[in-house]
């Protein structure tokens, strides 16, 4: 605890990787535990990053009674089933257009020392296709599929507007670093726990799904100037053999966990607009979701303009504790503008402004959100 009452409690994973079916009773059992130690707080706030916020809106959403509120930072508000079907779709259309003839697999890894080849495999050949055009114009295709922005990292070069060559470069290197690591070394075990494959791509029209993408733009200005016809390159993928998830595979993954959207207490979510590996765009399935339950006036989402997974500062992530704080105390919002989060940042962070900006991310390519209300009992953990 510190002189102004507050205590911050939490639980490590049991196990690696798609911990989400343990992480969830585990934080409920921290929390009991520090009930029986010290007696009920006056207010709990869930709050976690990356996946730890995917864990706060599923404790959010499916037990709302030991908290007050929540606070999910660049959480996976898209969902299991959404987060991993983009993976699979722009490994799959990296490999289709780029490696057709490799054996690596993009769905049923099998063990860890085979996701490791398989990781390796695919980034070479991502390094192999960068050094031409029509390379370029392919990858650019594969990371317009995930919405790979286009500053993702700290030790990449800001691109200037419209320098799709520049923009290209960046994601070349987040598709190596984020989303082949995730579709294979994070894959793997959560195959492991589900039994088989959840993803699939059998059904979808990729000739629309590329345009409804951020990037669509840069790649049809890299495919004309490789002097590429990204037309026939779509014909490819949209006859070429399609991935379809086991049933029993998908069950265990909209279990744990995706969202209905249904909000009984307030949420927060902030999440950095260049997030490789989680990108911005799942906020908007999230977004979609809430509103389909009719709880838009429980959840508030900000952005930071910072490159990066969670790349907060210590005053915008205590800006975003104090505002779930005071609308857990008022029973009201207070201001949610980037103005008010910046200057709480500014305020505890020595002075340093926060990065707060007006943002709306784009649709998430394929959302998939459970129904709420009705629905929700038969979602339950069991």
């Amino acid at each position: 605890m510190n002189n102004q009452g507050f205590a911050l409690i939490g639980s490590s994973y049991a196990i690696q990787g798609w911990a989400i079916a343990d992480a969830i009773p585990d934080q409920l059992a921290t929390l009991a535990e520090f009930k029986a130690l010290f007696g009920q707080p006056a207010h709990t706030i869930a709050w976690g990053q990356s996946m730890g916020g995917m864990i706060t809106t599923a404790i959010a959403e499916e037990d709302p009674g030991v908290i007050d509120g929540s606070l999910s930072m660049c959480g996976l508000e898209m969902g299991g089933v959404a987060e991993w079907n983009a993976l699979l779709d722009s490994t799959w259309a990296f490999k289709t257009l780029l490696a057709p003839t490799s054996s690596v697999p993009v769905v049923d890894i099998g063990l860890v020392s085979s996701a490791l080849a398989d990781d390796t495999a695919m980034s070479q050949v991502a390094t192999q296709a960068q050094a031409t055009p029509a390379g370029q114009a392919r990858i650019a295709l594969a990371a317009a599929l995930y919405d790979i922005p286009d500053y993702n990292s700290l030790n990449q070069t800001v691109p200037a507007p419209s320098d799709y060559a520049a923009d290209e470069v960046n994601q070349e290197q987040d598709m190596i670093s984020s989303v082949f690591a995730a579709n294979y070394l994070f894959r793997y075990q959560a195959e492991e726990l589900a039994g088989e494959n959840f993803s699939w791509n059998a059904g979808v029209n990729y000739a629309q799904l590329i345009k409804k993408s951020i990037d669509y733009r840069e790649v049809v200005a890299l495919y004309h100037q490789a002097g590429m016809s990204l037309t026939a390159d779509l014909t490819t993928l949209d006859g070429s053999a399609r991935i379809s998830a086991d049933p029993s595979a998908l069950r265990y993954l909209i279990r744990y966990v995706t969202f209905s959207g249904d909000l009984t207490k307030p949420q927060l979510n902030i999440h950095t607009i260049g997030d490789g590996l989680v990108p911005v765009e799942g906020e908007s399935a999230y977004r979609d979701a809430v509103a389909q339950a009719g709880r838009s006036y429980l959840l508030r989402q900000a952005y930071v303009n910072a490159p990066g997974h969670c790349n907060f500062t210590a005053g915008e992530e205590t800006a975003a504790v104090d505002t779930i704080y005071a609308r857990v105390l008022m029973g009201r919002w207070p201001d949610t503008s980037p103005q008010a989060l910046n200057a709480l940042a500014e305020v505890n962070h020595s002075g340093t402004p926060g990065g707060f900006v007006p943002y709306q991310p784009a649709p998430m390519l394929r959302p998939f959100n459970r129904p709420p209300f009705g629905w929700h009992g038969y979602w339950r953990r069991a």
